[in-house]
């Protein structure tokens, strides 16, 4: 099971990455672009639209985020390497 995980775990790394909301953005741009096809409309230009939309408000996104994440005070630190020397 955890080769299943692991595999499920790189493609959800992959596609999402680590802004979801441009994922969901790209997937209901493609959505758009086959539906106004569908439609009979020449719609190769809407995919460049929505990815030019996209990308500055996820460099905003990141360039706001704070550069160490904060700790709620319900989170636990990950145990200790094994290798690592005790703290003396």
């Amino acid at each position: 099971m955890s080769k299943l995980r692991a595999f499920g775990a790189f493609w959800y790394d992959f596609v999402v990455g680590d802004d979801w909301l441009v994922a969901v953005g790209v997937v209901i741009g493609l959505a758009a672009t086959y539906g106004l096809s569908q439609a009979g409309v020449n719609a190769w230009w809407l995919l460049p639209l929505v990815l030019v939309v996209l990308l500055p408000a996820s460099l905003r996104r990141a360039i706001n985020a704070p550069l160490i994440p904060r700790r709620t005070p319900g989170q636990r630190r990950p145990p200790a390497s094994p290798h690592t020397p005790p703290a003396n």
